[in-house]
């Protein structure tokens, strides 16, 4: 008799955890919910004056960049 739906499931999830794997629940923003794209713009900007104010910030970026790949082949 074929298995039901949750059985398969329980079956996968058994499965994954004897791998070692554990589920886990996260929450993301809802970007359907009204005002979302006007928010982020609002903290796009909010980011983007940040980084104009800084001027040594492109700086540090460049050389973290460098430290990161200069031992690359």
């Amino acid at each position: 008799m074929p298995s039901t739906s949750s059985e398969r499931v329980a079956k996968r999830r058994r499965a994954l955890r004897a791998n070692g794997l554990r589920p886990i629940q996260i929450w993301i923003p809802d970007t359907r919910v009204p005002g979302f794209a006007e928010e982020c713009r609002r903290q796009s900007l909010l980011v983007a004056e940040a980084d104009r104010n800084d001027p040594g910030l492109m700086a540090f970026m460049d050389a973290a960049w460098l430290d990161l790949f200069s031992g690359e082949e």
